[in-house]
């Protein structure tokens, strides 16, 4: 039987860590590790981390002095890990059920498979579960091959690998080596174009993990910060592309191609704010788009537009929120 090793780093979260590690322990599989990284939290994350160590012994602690940072803890547990399957998920978030069990499936009978992928739903402050029409149980895969899985991001630069979604396999890890403590907003998306140099992609549109949204998300201070959002992304297409450049053959061409694709999202990410009446935001990023795709200062690169991820429904959130301000 496989196993897997998971890692929850931790900070200042003990009031949603019993639930994202008890996410983790009630995966059907029998072969399950979970090490708890604690980064030097005030609130009662050590103890909490603790009393789940004394009642489960898959549990195991490890609990900083100094706060070293999330990618130190991540690559703490790369170092820890040696089971066949890894997985990372942050401390406020949870596992979907059987999501481990899926993922360690497709990638026992395709061993050429270097991570796996899925959905993550929302789960809001209210505690309603979103968007709709989510897919809880499937187990179809599509399969892609690394170097498909890297062109296409490079040629569509929006992050949409939910990060509590990868399942990886350990030697694939291993391989590939630490996250890139250079890239503290947008090292996932840069192992994610490194994991897939190991190996095939597996995708499935099943919910693999539920994020929490919160006001206290560590991510909150980055989301909606307009342009650092495509600087970030763009340096970590640089950073892959440049050290990894061999592995697709073509690393300039995608990376031009990356740099196109930020500048057409930045497009139009300025007229989202533009229309929020965030007009400063939105002059910057127009800036940036078009440094990046010098074409959009003649014509809207309205192809970006049919390529987005629910484009209609983003649309129709655009519109309300304007309605709602005007109102």
């Amino acid at each position: 039987m496989a196993s897997v090793d998971v890692v929850v780093p931790c900070y200042q979260y003990g009031h949603f860590l019993r639930d994202a590690v008890s996410s983790v322990l009630a995966q059907d599989l029998p072969d399950l590790r979970v090490l708890i990284i604690d980064n030097a939290s005030t609130d009662n994350s050590v103890e909490v981390a603790q009393q789940l160590a004394a009642e489960d012994q898959r549990v195991e602690v490890v609990a900083h002095a100094i706060n070293k940072g999330a990618t130190y803890s991540y690559n703490e547990g790369v170092d820890w890990a040696r089971a066949d399957y890894f997985l990372l998920i942050d401390a406020d978030d949870l596992l979907a059920p059987h999501a481990l069990s899926r993922a360690v499936a497709v990638m026992e009978e395709n061993p050429e498979i270097s991570f796996t992928h899925g959905v993550e739903a929302r789960l809001m402050p209210d505690g309603s579960m979103g968007p709709r029409g989510l897919n809880w149980g499937s187990t179809e895969w599509t399969v892609s091959s690394g170097r498909d899985f890297i062109e296409r991001l490079c040629r569509m630069p929006v992050n949409n690998v939910g990060a509590n979604t990868v399942v990886r396999r350990t030697s694939a890890q291993k391989r590939v080596g630490y996250y890139n403590r250079s890239l503290p907003y947008s090292d996932d998306l840069e192992m994610w174009l490194r994991l897939a140099t190991a190996g095939s992609v597996a995708s499935t549109r099943s919910v693999q993990a539920i994020r929490r949204y919160h006001d206290s998300r560590m991510s909150s201070a980055y989301d909606g910060v307009g342009l650092r959002d495509f600087t970030e992304r763009e340096a970590a297409f640089v950073s892959f592309l440049s050290r990894y450049g061999q592995h697709p053959g073509n690393a300039p061409q995608l990376l031009r191609a990356a740099r196109r694709g930020l500048g057409q999202h930045a497009y139009w990410s300025a007229v989202s704010h533009l229309v929020r009446g965030q007009g400063r935001a939105a002059a910057r990023l127009v800036g940036y788009a078009i440094g990046n795709c010098p074409s959009a200062a003649v014509l809207p690169p309205l192809g970006w537009v049919f390529r987005m991820d629910r484009p209609l429904a983003r649309i129709g959130e655009i519109a309300s929120d304007v309605l709602l301000r005007r109102g």
